[in-house]
């Protein structure tokens, strides 16, 4: 005859390890996935541009010209922001503007992002500043904007439209 013994505390011990196991898989099934998107297709440009691993310096002005801007070396400001958990009027009207271009600020919120502003210095006809920014998220460029510094100025995405 054979006769084993198991404890209280192995019971819960095993049950703290299935327990952990079965958080795991949901979690790995429930996350969104931030970065499906690698690449889409610029609109009035017809070439395929890549909003993943923009995660140097460099790498953010070679993002920025993709679309023809030129820019200062260095950033004017870097800044972490968190994007908000409910939108208001003003918020849900800028994420019109990534939706234009592809992206979609939703699928961030209560994210803590970084916000790259450099200085645009070929804006077409227009003499005032005129600023870049870069939206970006562990590497991936989630928005952004180009837009003067004038109080009646402007604001668009990445391209400009012409017409």
């Amino acid at each position: 005859m054979f006769v084993y013994s198991v404890r209280a505390s192995t019971l819960k011990f095993f049950g703290a390890v299935v327990l952990s196991v079965a958080v795991l898989v949901a979690l790995i099934i429930f996350i969104p996935d931030y970065g499906a998107v690698g690449s889409t297709e610029a609109f009035s440009v017809g070439k395929t541009v890549s909003y993943d691993k923009v995660d140097t310096n460099e790498k953010r002005i070679e993002f920025l010209s993709q679309f023809g801007w030129e820019l200062e070396a260095e950033p004017k400001e870097e800044k972490k922001v968190t994007v908000p958990d409910k939108f208001n009027k003003v918020f849900s009207g800028y994420n019109e503007i990534q939706k234009e271009q592809g992206l979609d600020l939703e699928k961030y919120k209560r994210k803590e992002i970084t916000r790259y502003t450099y200085t645009v210095t070929n804006y077409p006809d227009y003499d005032g500043k005129v600023y870049a920014n870069l939206l970006i998220y562990r590497g991936k460029v989630i928005g952004g904007d180009i837009c003067s510094a004038d109080i009646n100025g402007f604001v668009h995405g990445f391209e400009l439209k012409k017409g």
